[in-house]
């Protein structure tokens, strides 16, 4: 670990109020319209930073080095989500049912602090540094696709990217330096249109009752027979509705789930598999369906040569027990789109343990971190575009 002579820029007690000013202010995917104001506003007080708005709620600025060079973006999501906060924070959510609880208001005020370094060291920088304040990572299709289908991105070379997580000692930067970060997130929504009749009289009717259930067990058959046992494959079916009296058989039944998968292969054939199952499964019992499968979120594969050197960074600004072996995360993120413009290293920041005093996981109400932790993502984000960019 090497003290940087820029470790005094960093603005710890104002990063700490950004933070809290966007917890206490959470806004839902598509309408951070406050957030995304405030964001534009503070990067306003920023020396010399081009602010643009590739979409109406997400925030771009660009920072041009004194030197010509390479280019690197560095990415925070800012969107909140519709759960009740129940953590007894002063700073508590002020919009009822709307809270921070996967901590993207850490992401924006840690993404903020590296910016107002960045700004000072512009002397320094060979090349152009820019930073995304994206909207929607929270839903389907996410921010990160329309922010690179705006145009307003080019010529990159890599890009950053971090989320913190509870279950990580705080202030690790825990780094994949080759292969999948994340896993890939589809989901599917599936109407079985049978024939209602009296519950006396089952063979009047098509029950869709029972052609979901044999869908459903034929769904949880696929990553135990279908798809190699050395990926990370999930079919979760997490809603199955009809019938709303004991002796009427429905006329529909409704399912809903999720598919996780860290191979784009794998994850096409169970897709086609899942689309074999309904389509089988109901001609048999003569029913038609209504199948709305999405493809939602690649997995975040790391580029070995940006991991490998931010995780070099992090060793460089933090002693050797905060940069531990980073390992997959069985969750997803739609950082994956940016896999488009350029290499990506993405990397998780510790946001503390139950042992720490930190037990609730992310998306939890009760969801708090370790505010000390965002100051090593800060130091991590500076030194690897100081690095990327010498």
């Amino acid at each position: 670990m090497e003290t940087q002579p820029w470790f005094k820029l960093i603005p710890q007690e104002q990063m700490i109020k950004w933070r809290r000013y966007f917890h206490a202010h959470p806004e839902l995917s598509f309408k951070e319209n406050k957030t995304s104001k405030e964001i534009t506003q503070i990067l306003a007080s920023f020396d010399q930073i081009t602010i643009t708005h590739p979409t109406p709620t997400s925030v771009l600025g660009t920072i041009k080095g004194a030197y010509p060079g390479k280019k690197i973006l560095l990415r925070a999501d800012i969107d909140a989500l519709p759960v009740k906060e129940e953590t007894g924070l002063d700073f508590a959510s002020q919009n009822d049912g709307v809270m921070h609880a996967c901590g993207h208001d850490t992401h924006t005020a840690i993404l903020l602090a590296t910016t107002k370094v960045l700004t000072q060291l512009r002397s320094q920088l060979h090349g152009t540094v820019q930073v995304i304040f994206q909207h929607a990572e929270e839903q389907v299709p996410g921010g990160a696709k329309e922010i690179v289908a705006s145009g307003q991105l080019h010529n990159l070379d890599a890009v950053i990217g971090l989320h913190i997580m509870t279950g990580l000692k705080a202030g690790t930067v825990n780094i994949v330096t080759d292969g999948p970060v994340t896993t890939g997130a589809d989901a599917f929504d599936l109407t079985i249109q049978g024939k209602g009749s009296h519950g006396s009289m089952p063979q009047e009717g098509i029950d869709p009752i029972t052609v979901g259930t044999e869908i459903i067990n034929q769904l949880h058959t696929i990553t135990s027979r279908f798809t190699p046992p050395k990926d990370l494959n999930v079919v979760t079916v997490g809603k199955f509705h009809s019938g709303v009296a004991v002796n009427v058989l429905p006329d529909t039944a409704t399912i809903g789930g999720s598919v996780r998968t860290i191979d784009e292969d794998t994850r096409q054939a169970i897709a086609n598999r899942i689309k074999k199952i309904v389509k089988n499964t109901c001609d048999t019992y003569g029913a038609s369906y209504q199948l709305d499968y999405q493809f939602a979120y690649a997995a975040v594969i790391n580029d070995p040569k940006i991991a490998s050197l931010v995780k070099r960074c992090a060793l460089k600004v933090l002693p050797k027990e905060m940069v531990p072996a980073g390992t997959m995360m069985s969750a997803s993120e739609d950082f994956s789109a940016y896999g488009k413009l350029a290499p990506l290293c993405f990397f998780l920041l510790g946001g503390g343990t139950e042992e720490e005093g930190y037990p609730y996981s992310n998306h939890s109400p009760k969801f708090i971190i370790a505010e000390d932790a965002l100051l090593n993502g800060v130091k991590t984000e500076v030194e690897s575009v100081l690095k990327f960019l010498s």
